[in-house]
């Protein structure tokens, strides 16, 4: 299922994309889920929607595995609790292996590992079975990096996934769509060149600002099992 809005003017800010989204995520109050921002930019998004629904809040931590020499190209991404998720045929059109992305995967996963330690300082992570888990991200470009998210909740074996992004084209939002129970976007636009061109402000969210906002919410704690996936 999906839901969007096609003609949205641009977005302000994440804090407003968060409450338009909100209102759109309202339906689901009743099923208490559970709040996750992939960190950083969907944490100010995901604050206002946990706000606005009386849910908990934390993140889920997700890397993007970019081509070799263009790193904005994503070719999978690795997820806390050692899920890792490559897109084959990316991997092949951009003409590297996955053996040769190794030392990538290696890096991200160190880089992964120091945002886990800071974010979560030691706090445990419990099972997230049977949760409905609202997915929220600024935006998407490729959906590569989200649809390892999904994967990695599908393994946890969560009851329901639903994505809110602020931006999404429509290509993605077709391919989320088919791995998530319901996707909501503010905005589906095509032509589509980058998440940014569509905030008037897209500042970087800073790891202080994710840990003030997440000592702000409630936050329990989560567990995604280890699995590796590759799409052909």
């Amino acid at each position: 299922m999906v839901s969007g809005a096609w003609a949205i003017p641009r977005l302000p800010n994440r804090r407003e994309a968060g409450r338009r989204l909100a209102e759109r995520l309202i339906k689901y109050q009743a099923e208490k889920p559970l709040v996750l921002a992939l960190p950083r930019g969907g944490v100010p998004i995901a604050y206002e929607i946990a706000e606005r629904l009386h849910a908990p809040m934390d993140v889920l931590i997700v890397r993007k595995v970019g081509a070799p020499d263009n790193p904005e190209y994503g070719l999978g991404a690795v997820v806390e609790g050692g899920h890792q998720y490559l897109d084959v045929a990316r991997v092949r059109e951009a003409g590297t292996t996955v053996a040769y992305l190794r030392p990538t995967v290696a890096e991200e996963s160190r880089e992964l590992e120091r945002r886990c330690r800071l974010y979560r300082s030691g706090r445990p992570r419990t099972p997230l079975k049977d949760r409905v888990v609202l997915v929220v991200d600024d935006g998407v470009a490729t959906g590569g990096t989200m649809l390892a998210a999904i994967q990695a909740l599908r393994s946890a074996l969560v009851a329901k996934v639903i994505v809110a992004l602020g931006v999404c084209p429509p290509n993605a939002m077709w391919t989320i769509s088919q791995h998530a129970d319901d996707v909501v976007a503010l905005l589906v636009p095509e032509p589509f060149v980058a998440v940014g061109q569509w905030y008037d402000d897209f500042a970087q969210v800073s790891d202080e600002e994710v840990v003030r906002m997440l000592r702000h919410a409630h936050r329990p704690s989560i567990t995604v099992g280890p699995r590796v996936h590759a799409t052909h």
